[in-house]
């Protein structure tokens, strides 16, 4: 299973609304570009992802599941975009803050680093173990 990261201005979706859309989950809409968006294409029913609140706060909070296949954004009349639905699962123990993950060596190179403004990355196994290492939870 691939693991990935969905970020969101907390201002626009918080984890706090992805919550209240659990167990059914929510379209991942909005994502206006390629790279994010063929991400998405990539993603099979059951993969995981951080929930991570860009812009404030700037840190994982929770973990999510991709429950619905890549589709047409319901935001758009464009047929270029597409979209997942995700549901939460769990909250991190303790948010792993923008400044932890450059802080620690072992994730210089995961995309929240290298790629900071992409919206929809990729999350290597390594990463993911140590990210929810340093979040207090199982991964």
């Amino acid at each position: 299973m691939a693991k990935w990261l969905f970020k969101s201005e907390p201002d626009t979706w918080s984890w706090a609304q992805q919550l209240a859309k659990a167990p059914a989950g929510e379209e991942w809409h909005g994502v206006r570009n390629y790279l994010a968006r063929n991400n998405m294409r990539a993603m099979r029913l059951g993969d995981q992802g951080f929930f991570y609140h860009s812009n404030i706060g700037k840190e994982i909070v929770g973990i999510v599941e991709v429950c619905a296949l890549s589709h047409p954004d319901s935001t758009s009349d464009d047929p270029r975009w597409d979209c997942v639905d995700i549901r939460a699962l769990r909250p991190v123990t303790r948010p792993v803050s923008l400044a932890m993950v450059k802080a620690d060596h072992r994730l210089a190179k995961m995309a929240l680093v290298t790629c900071a403004r992409l919206s929809v990355q990729p999350v290597t196994d390594e990463e993911w173990r140590i990210v929810c290492e340093l979040g207090g939870v199982e991964p």
